[in-house]
């Protein structure tokens, strides 16, 4: 994956997230966050979730973990843009529940999107997932 001009330390630490993340390492991910972290969680231009700080991220992350028997986030690419570094994910999971009005548990999901990090003093204070 290209990633020119970006931080070795900062790229390190989006590895971590995204492997915790895969791993269903709630605490892992928590590890990398900021006290005062904000999450969004963005689909088809709606704002699907969202917290404000390491407590509030772990009660979405528990939530998240249970609705997937498994998932992967694959970073296919990483770009600066401005403070932000963007990162293109093929993401990929199968559902351990039935959605409500959609599809039902055992269905297999594919997506690609974009993960918007900001890297404030060594942690992610900003974590925007957009598909």
């Amino acid at each position: 994956m290209p990633h020119q001009t970006i931080a070795p330390a900062a790229l390190a630490l989006i590895e971590r997230y995204v492997a915790a993340y895969n791993a269903f390492d709630v605490d892992g991910m928590l590890e990398t966050l900021s006290p005062d972290v904000r999450f969004e969680n963005w689909s088809g231009g709606q704002l699907t979730a969202s917290s404000d700080g390491r407590d509030a991220f772990r009660v979405l992350a528990e939530q998240a973990k249970t609705m997937f028997a498994e998932r992967e986030q694959r970073v296919t690419a990483l770009a600066p843009r401005g403070d932000t570094l963007v990162a293109a994910i093929a993401w990929r999971g199968q559902l351990a529940v039935d959605v409500p009005g959609g599809p039902a548990a055992g269905t297999r999901l594919a997506l690609r999107g974009e993960s918007e990090f900001v890297v404030r003093d060594g942690q992610l204070a900003l974590v925007v997932d957009r598909s």
